[in-house]
């Protein structure tokens, strides 16, 4: 059977590039990066390379990226590594849970926080940011786009808040970076957080951007790895291909991929919508990345319907990979707004640069046919129907 996969927001396929990157240091040089000997300097050599490689992606010095084992540890060095008792932070509520669940955390510790609100097209105000600021606030984390609607946010407007207030300000830029042209310059920021999985590189491995200067608390204690900011042998073959992705990211973006990958996107959607009644786009009216659209369809249950994609060769999401198997619908969409029988209907297409237009035109195939299905099951679509 045909699978096709629009979930690219949950993970991406290794690409052979990098995969064969990858693949000298797994056996013939499988080298420690600290160890002084020819092995050892090739392995430095091959992370050093890589780190320029990260770098450049996001408009950074190579000595200002941490290597980390993913955005979930990246973001969690951000906050933990900044904030002690007595500190204020703030963020929003629509966060992934690798910051909701730490600002939870902090919180136990005595740390304050704020989740800042948003508008029902899941956009943050200034206006908002600049109302949650106190005397105490040390930091201010909110991400650059969503990964359940895409939105992307004006994070550099909340950089300048923070930064006006005495504070730093850290973006989870996992869902952006490899989508979007990124400049820590541009974005102000001062700590940034991004993933290999997301952009075809491999799982397991992350960087943060920190700013020089900038000093962050390590999570770990041991050696003296990634200058006294992240101890631990590093991960030279994940590390190598994090580079390898950013260098492919970054040469398909400056190709005009976003473009194309967009009008994949719009394609999917404007199909999806002209085929079905009573559905819509969850982020419709703000600025989105190029892959992502999610989708409400009412009288259906978003879970069902993944399924009975599913079984017939699509693979999509209900929201962030992180929380499958939660009972509870999304707090993105209920942030947004939505009651919670249309978050429940909601499914995210997340597509990926391997996207193809024949993939988009069987997900068009499958999707109208899977929800009229589950709409003559529906209680309240029947009743509606009879009115």
């Amino acid at each position: 059977m045909r699978r096709v996969t629009m979930d690219a927001n949950a993970t991406t396929p290794l690409v052979p590039e990098v995969f064969e990157a990858m693949r000298p240091f797994f056996v013939e040089r499988s080298g420690n990066a600290s160890s002084i000997h020819m092995e050892g300097q090739q392995a430095r050599a091959a992370v050093d390379h890589a780190r320029e490689s990260v770098a450049a992606l996001i408009g950074a010095r190579s000595s200002e990226i941490v290597f980390t084992s993913g955005g979930t540890e990246s973001d969690n060095l951000a906050l933990f590594g900044s904030l002690h008792a007595g500190d204020h932070l703030v963020t929003s509520a629509i966060e992934h849970s690798a910051v909701l669940h730490a600002a939870q955390e902090l919180e136990k510790r005595g740390v304050a926080v704020t989740y800042v609100g948003c508008d029902s097209a899941s956009r943050i105000t200034a206006e908002r940011v600049k109302a949650a600021m106190r005397p105490e606030t040390k930091l201010v984390s909110i991400m650059l786009a969503n990964n359940e609607t895409g939105v992307v946010q004006p994070v550099a407007e909340f950089a300048g808040i923070a930064h006006a207030h005495g504070a730093l300000f850290h973006t989870d830029a996992v869902q952006a970076a490899g989508k979007i042209p990124l400049s820590v310059a541009a974005l102000d920021c001062d700590l940034l957080s991004v993933s290999a999985h997301k952009i075809h590189g491999p799982q397991g491995v992350g960087g943060l951007f920190v700013r020089r200067n900038v000093r962050v608390a390590p999570l770990f204690y041991g050696g003296t790895h990634e200058r006294q900011r992240r101890a631990g042998t590093e991960n030279v073959p994940g590390i190598v291909g994090f580079g390898k992705a950013a260098e492919m990211a970054q040469a398909w973006i400056a190709s005009g991929g976003p473009a194309d990958l967009a009008a994949q996107r719009d394609r999917l959607e404007s199909g999806i919508l002209n085929a079905i009644a009573e559905c819509g786009v969850n982020g419709a009216d703000a600025e989105r990345v190029c892959n992502t659209t999610n989708l409400y369809f009412d009288h259906v249950e978003a879970e069902a319907l993944l399924i009975a994609l599913d079984l017939k060769g699509l693979a999509v999401s209900g929201g962030s990979a992180c929380q499958s198997g939660a009972t509870e619908p999304s707090h993105v969409l209920l942030a947004m707004g939505l009651s919670t029988a249309r978050a429940r209907a909601s499914l995210r297409f997340s597509l990926s640069k391997l996207t193809t237009q024949d993939d988009v035109e069987f997900a068009l195939e499958l999707v109208p046919a899977a929800v009229a299905r589950l709409r003559e099951l529906s209680p309240s679509y029947k009743a509606t129907a009879t009115q």
